[in-house]
């Protein structure tokens, strides 16, 4: 565990001293502090417009940060040559990849904490102190982590044998092949007279494809009106289905990278 922690230390601390992530995490938290002046710009509710703004820009932002956070992490070390130095001492190469993962969560944890910490002042100085708003406005970005991390892991998955770029457009495609299409097959699969062959897709790709959109739980924030039923047991469920997911894909990332020439 100690060279796990260790390596997801380094990984951390590079990733705060990257620029380009610096540059988005500025952008994000840029936008969210402006955001409650935007707010006027609509006709609809203020609080409305003011909470899908608010968390479209902190799940996009995140969005692209895990993915330009890890594509680029095994091709790096490879690339400098540091991977050699690493995998010289007593590290084995299943513990290398999951202190790069443990640090990329880390890292999205502190640049998302840092976006909540913005959201939550300027939904303050619009909306007044409210403690039960900020409090279900916080289910959101709590949700978003546990999507990002899953990101991160398919990200991190296809860069152990992919080229940064490619793996740039697998992950972001997945992603939203994840968020925006899983409803759509779920649709078909439930759908008696939709034929066999799109029924036989809809399956595969609903099994290989993580559920990004499970973890869109905008809607009951953003509008009220609308209520989960069992609330608590389906985060629990949501969440147990991300760590399901990203141990198998690191599970097989490792499988992959133990077997590459490096």
């Amino acid at each position: 565990m100690k060279q796990i922690w260790s390596i997801a230390a380094t990984t951390l601390g590079e990733a705060i001293r990257r620029r380009v992530l610096l540059v988005i995490l500025l952008v994000g938290v840029v936008f969210i502090a402006i955001a409650p002046g935007l707010g006027v710009l609509s006709a609809r509710s203020e609080t409305t417009v003011l909470r899908s703004m608010l968390l479209g820009i902190i799940q996009m932002t995140s969005a692209v940060i895990a993915v330009v956070l890890t594509v680029y992490m095994i091709p790096n070390e490879i690339e400098r040559r540091t991977i050699y130095t690493i995998l010289s001492k007593p590290v084995q190469r299943w513990q290398f990849l999951l202190g790069k993962y443990f640090g990329a969560v880390l890292s999205l944890a502190v640049m998302m904490a840092l976006m909540t910490g913005v959201l939550c002042i300027a939904y303050w100085i619009q909306q007044g102190y409210n403690a039960q708003g900020l409090q279900d406005l916080l289910k959101a970005p709590v949700m978003f982590f546990v999507q990002m991390c899953l990101l991160a892991a398919i990200g991190l998955f296809f860069s152990t044998f992919v080229s940064p770029l490619v793996n740039f457009f697998l992950s972001g495609g997945l992603y939203l092949l994840g968020s925006t299409f899983s409803l759509l097959f779920q649709d078909m699969l439930a759908n008696p007279n939709a034929p066999g062959v799109a029924k036989m897709i809809a399956t595969v790709v609903n099994v290989i494809v993580p559920n990004f959109a499970y973890y869109n739980i905008q809607n009951p924030i953003i509008n009220p009106q609308v209520v989960i039923q069992d609330e608590f047991q389906n985060y629990v469920k949501i969440m147990a289905y991300g760590v399901a997911y990203i141990g198998a894909l690191l599970v097989a990332g490792i499988l992959i990278f133990d077997r590459r020439e490096v």
